[in-house]
């Protein structure tokens, strides 16, 4: 496992580069996720545009105007986090930078390094208007395209993305949030998918209503991009190991060097009683019966660790040390090892991005290439949920997760606007 970038470049490369310490390993495919989504969603709209399904909008602007206070303002401020924070914590000694989550949160920081880079930012903004600063400012009107506004859009998901997977999260995990809210809130870990889902496809249609952007045509073309994003996403779940896995696979301990090694019955109940407190706590669970496991031994064709995996050196230091590994921060491996669901998820989610996107074109009706999406991702979310370890319900007799309540929903819900929109169109025709 690669908790940060630091630890991948040195297993790889043999390069011993410190700094990419504080480059999570999960931020960083994140953000890949975004970059990929914002380039799918890009080339679609722009597909849509040239057929004449999606149209600009002309606004005024005024040009030739000299930077105001407010912007040079709002540089520097940009500037100055940026330079305090981020730099700063590069800039650190060794204790201050052992936790960069707790240092991002706390008052420590480079001032000296962050009013230069405050004021750096500052004259650049006024530089930039000054070279563009005409004798009389005049107002002009240009025409903005949907496509010109993927930035905004990826902007907003992130945003209401973020804010929406960590609300879902704590209400699924409320007994944990009403113990330490603050720390619950502020934590990076601890997302919840369907929330960041849901909260930032209102936030993007409220947008897109505000821009007068065809909404179903803008779901259309972002269908292809989520499903990719989410597939590299998982990447960085898989990659740094961040407890967003499968439940235990009773076929299998993990061995000293933190390989799946086949076990019997008998111990695999001794693993599984010598960690008996791990257990308890991580299945929230009054006795090690209740623990959901399945056995599933790999065919020969198969590596082992696509259904068994240890997750060692994962980023949140969960299960028991790792024999012989010291000074280390993450010495960490699961003792049963369990379903890599990530991989999983990047698996399937991948072969759907292909197939939607070599479908994009045949499925002209709007709103049913998003109908498609919604079907298919909450069919994927719905199945890896059976072998996932998530918080339950209980709701009449029956014990769904968050997860497939939102899923089962999902599909409903895509199967009535495939049929809606479909019907309308036959009805219009």
């Amino acid at each position: 496992m690669y908790p940060n970038l630091y630890y991948a470049f040195r297993d790889i490369f043999g390069l011993d580069l410190p700094g990419l310490r504080f480059v999570n390993s999960f931020g960083f495919f994140v953000a890949l996720a975004f970059l990929a989504a914002a380039w799918v969603l890009t080339r679609e709209l722009k597909r849509k545009e040239r057929a004449g399904l999606l149209t600009g909008k002309e606004v005024k602007i005024m040009v030739g105007s000299p930077a105001s206070i407010t912007e040079m303002l709002l540089n520097f401020v940009l500037g100055f986090i940026l330079g305090y924070k981020i730099i700063g914590l590069f800039l650190a000694d060794k204790e201050q930078s052992a936790d960069p989550q707790a240092f991002i949160f706390s008052g420590q920081g480079n001032l000296l390094v962050g009013l230069a880079l405050g004021v750096l930012f500052a004259g650049l903004k006024w530089w930039e208007k000054n070279k563009q600063k005409l004798p009389k400012p005049e107002e002009r009107i240009i025409r903005i395209w949907p496509h010109d506004r993927v930035g905004d859009i990826v902007i907003y998901a992130a945003l209401f993305g973020f804010l929406g997977a960590k609300i879902f999260h704590n209400l699924e995990n409320w007994n944990e949030f009403v113990k330490s809210p603050i720390e619950a809130l502020l934590s990076f870990s601890g997302l919840t998918f369907y929330g960041g889902l849901i909260c930032a496809a209102v936030a993007i249609y409220v947008y897109a209503r505000r821009h007068n952007i065809g909404f179903k045509h803008l779901a259309d073309a972002a269908a292809p991009g989520l499903l990719l994003a989410y597939a590299i996403g998982r990447i960085g779940c898989q990659v740094a190991g961040d407890g967003d896995w499968g439940i235990l696979n009773s076929a299998y301990v993990t061995g000293p060097d933190s390989k799946a090694v086949l076990a019997d019955t008998s111990t695999f109940n001794n693993t599984l009683e010598q960690h008996k407190n791990f257990y308890l706590k991580t299945f929230n669970v009054a006795s090690l019966d209740q623990v959901h496991h399945k056995s599933v031994k790999a065919p020969s064709w198969l590596p082992d660790w696509m259904v068994a995996y240890s997750y060692p050196h994962n980023v949140i230091n969960e299960g028991v040390s790792i024999p012989g590994c010291v000074d280390e921060q993450y010495c960490s491996h699961l003792p049963i090892p369990v379903f890599p669901t990530p991989f999983y998820e990047t698996s399937v989610c991948l072969i759907f991005f292909f197939l939607l996107w070599a479908f994009r074109k045949r499925l002209q009706v709007p709103g049913s290439m998003f109908a498609v999406y919604l079907i298919v991702n909450g069919i994927e979310r719905f199945l890896v949920e059976k072998i996932r370890v998530n918080t339950k319900y209980d709701i009449g007799g029956f014990h769904p997760t968050q997860a497939e309540l939102i899923s089962t929903g999902l599909v409903l819900t895509g199967l009535a606007l495939y049929l809606y929109v479909n019907r309308k169109k036959k009805a219009t025709s």
